[in-house]
């Protein structure tokens, strides 16, 4: 469809103040927890903590403004000041490198369609369940990936995104390494990441396992340890605990709506939903192994049936009383990605009131955000931090 997606001084600075204090406060709550210490020490003592706050992430760079997933993406949301750029939705090629895509699928993402040679490609498989027909990276090498160009995901929401279709190709999560430190020399300070591995059991099964792969390359590069500029996510608390295992970045555990389940507990038989995952225990739990949740914004403060705002959960609370940091996603300028109550009108490509819907969530405390507007949230986190 387009329109949806499957998912100073004075006042100010005490407000600065009382955000560092609550992370602070959160990293040592998480000391008296049995099994949280080992992991915070081996993988929450790096710089992430010491990142602005809010911080605001780049979500697969400059999403509203140019494909996703391109170095033009990732290179814009540096320019509009992301605090750190979301590099990589990772998926492997069939001959086992790591690609930049928001899906193994990219007839949505790339110019595949246009391409002849590829047509017998074209195929229908079950991922996570769910019968999806198109073009697979798994089916593709990386010199045949490289043909293709990038195109704009949601063109009836960003039409205008359009006049960059195929002017970038896909980029391996190698040539992501290596840009970022390249982006590190030019500009004169660090720059961070934040990949996800994408689907890792379905991947696993197909003899493609993700998170070996990740931290090979991670360890090839340096960025293997707890202060590397590496945050590493997954919607699979699994893949985030194999990742425990194998490197020293800090590791998120990303939340989809609460009444699912994340695929690798499906094919475990883990009967444990996101509500069971983010209750005290749930949270306690994911703290032994990580230091950080990615939940949608719809678990910081739900939506009424009219998708209006309602009253906040005790999520960030919770997750902060445990040591965990809460970088909850998307925000999106267009209306029919903002809450009810902050659309302007009904056209889809129009912005509604994003520096509104930015001010509602800030205010429950959270720790950063994912926005596909990073110039945006960084004017909606100085208009906060300004209070």
């Amino acid at each position: 469809m387009g329109v949806q997606e499957p998912n100073g001084q004075g006042r100010g600075a005490a407000r600065r103040t009382l955000l560092g204090a609550a992370v602070l406060g959160a990293g040592g709550a998480v000391l008296g927890l049995p099994g949280t210490a080992s992991a915070d020490e081996r993988h929450g003592g790096g710089g992430y903590r010491g990142l602005p706050k809010p911080t605001i992430i780049g979500h697969r760079g400059a999403s509203g403004y140019r494909p996703e997933h391109t170095f033009g993406s990732y290179q814009l949301a540096l320019d509009l000041g992301a605090d750190v750029v979301e590099a990589g939705d990772l998926v492997p090629t069939r001959d086992g490198h790591l690609v930049c895509r928001h899906e193994p699928e990219i007839g949505g993402t790339t110019d595949v369609a246009a391409h002849p040679e590829f047509a017998a490609r074209r195929t229908t498989k079950v991922l996570d369940g769910v019968s999806t027909t198109g073009w697979f990276t798994e089916d593709f090498t990386l010199a045949e990936l490289k043909t293709l160009r990038a195109v704009e995901r949601i063109p009836a929401n960003r039409p205008h995104n359009t006049l960059y279709n195929g002017r970038w190709e896909i980029p391996t999560f190698e040539e992501v390494l290596r840009w970022q430190d390249e982006q590190t020399r030019k500009r004169g300070k660090q720059v961070w990441i934040y990949p996800e591995t994408k689907h890792p059991t379905y991947f696993r099964a197909l003899g493609l396992g993700l998170e070996e792969r990740v931290a090979k390359l991670l360890r090839r590069y340096g960025k293997d340890k707890k202060d590397s500029p590496v945050i590493l996510q997954s919607f699979e608390p699994t893949s985030i605990q194999r990742l425990n295992k194998l490197v020293g970045n800090p590791l998120a555990v990303l939340l989809s709506g609460a009444d699912t389940r994340p695929w690798d507990f499906v094919t475990t038989g883990d009967p444990r939903t996101v509500a069971d995952l983010v209750t005290p225990e749930g949270l306690k739990w994911i703290a032994s192994f990580a230091q950080g949740i990615g939940p949608t914004l719809d678990l910081v403060i739900p939506k009424d049936a009219a998708g209006k705002l309602t009253t906040p959960t005790t999520l960030v609370a919770d997750a902060h009383h445990v040591g965990l940091v809460l970088h909850p996603y998307t925000m999106r300028n267009e209306n029919p990605f903002l809450p009810a109550d902050f659309r302007k009108g009904t056209d889809p490509t129009a912005y509604g009131d994003a520096f509104g819907a930015f001010k509602a969530y800030f205010a429950t405390g959270i720790d950063g955000v994912f926005s596909d507007n990073a110039d945006t949230a960084l004017l909606a986190r100085a208009d906060f931090l300004a209070r």
